[in-house]
């Protein structure tokens, strides 16, 4: 089925009120959401709602939280999320990181005690518009088995980093630190697909094509598939972000992050408060004139957009280049949601008596 915009986030809306949030949030969470589903990053937007519901429903969510500075100095801050939607507590710890970063150069929030965020590059990209760097990360629920291993100890814990330039659209990099996210997977199993090698292991350790592995015991393996290409190096990517989330901030680290999902239970002995994030905004100015940056950001993007393609392909691509081309389809052509998806979604609308899609 394909959805406009203002169907799909008007959908958002009506649930998240019918869970009891204030308008303002509900539009927070619709605005996240529905980037993600522009973006053509259909994993972190409307399919996630059911595991929101969910949890909610088993008091995991707090839909009416009260944010709370824990501690601060003048361009930090530790935050508590309350037990929030995801959305709420990121977007409030960076528009704190950009307001530290107007008064003295840069800002830097850990966050405590949040839930699942939907996609890190939303918040990385709040700080374009004030000409300043935007950085986001957090940690997830542990389905990623460290090299060597088949123990799930790290979550898909992405990095977002967004640059402003000047004639040319800013560069954007979000990206998880395993091969695929946990909702990708989920995505690719309910339209039958395979997974390829190199993204997820069975329980033993070995290879599988199976996009269900994770229900089996098995594991997604970090960026690099395995020792020889690399693995090693996701895995230091994906214990930055933990440390970084979860250490700074006082929330779970690593095998203690909640579950994302409601079916899965929390551990009773855990090691801190909540989901983590740690999010940044470096003004630009801070360290030279913004327009000479700018201008060399420009000649970057030059420099990489002219670099010559293999035969076959048909250029180089600039991070941010593919989602910025999805924004503009999907608004002109509609948004596409999986028949599984709308079937999830046709439920949330009879347990929460809302109007359906």
């Amino acid at each position: 089925m394909t959805y406009t915009y203002q169907q799909l986030r008007q959908f958002i809306l009506n649930v998240c009120n019918s869970m009891g949030c204030s308008d303002e949030h509900a539009n927070i969470t619709a605005d996240v959401l529905m980037a993600a589903e522009l973006r053509n990053i259909s994993s972190h937007g409307v399919s996630r709602l059911k595991d929101y519901v969910n949890l909610w429903q088993s008091k995991r969510i707090n839909t009416k939280p009260e944010i709370k500075i824990i501690h601060e100095t003048l361009s930090t801050a530790l935050i508590d999320g309350d037990a929030a939607l995801g959305m709420i507590a990121g977007e409030s710890a960076m528009q704190l990181a950009i307001q530290k970063a107007q008064n003295v150069g840069t800002g830097w929030v850990a966050v405590r005690n949040s839930n699942h965020f939907s996609i890190a590059g939303y918040y990385a990209m709040m700080a374009l518009k004030y000409d300043m760097i935007g950085i986001c990360m957090t940690n997830a629920n542990p389905l990623v088995a460290p090299t060597f291993s088949i123990d799930r100890l790290l979550g898909t814990n992405p990095i977002a980093v967004a640059i402003p330039a000047g004639k040319y659209p800013p560069f954007v990099a979000d990206f998880a630190t395993t091969p695929i996210a946990r909702g990708k997977l989920d995505i690719m199993h309910k339209k039958g697909m395979q997974a390829p090698e190199g993204y997820v292991q069975d329980k033993t350790g070995k290879w599988s094509d199976d996009p269900n592995i994770l229900t089996q015991g098995g594991a997604i393996v970090p960026l690099g598939g395995d020792y020889l290409h690399g693995s090693h190096k996701g895995y230091c990517l994906g214990a930055i972000v933990d440390i970084f989330s979860a250490i700074f901030s006082g929330a779970n680290f690593g095998p203690f992050v909640p579950p994302s999902v409601a079916f899965l239970p929390v551990l009773e002995n855990t090691e801190g408060i909540g989901t983590g994030h740690f999010l940044g905004a470096m003004r630009i100015d801070a360290f030279q004139k913004a327009d000479e940056f700018t201008q060399q950001m420009d000649k970057w993007i030059e420099t990489f957009k002219n670099a010559k393609a293999i035969e076959g392909q048909a250029k180089v691509i600039i991070p941010g280049e593919p989602e910025r081309e999805w924004e503009q389809i999907r608004m002109r052509d509609g948004i596409p949601v999986l028949d599984k998806v709308v079937m999830d979604l046709h439920q949330i609308a009879i347990d929460l008596k809302i109007d359906k899609l």
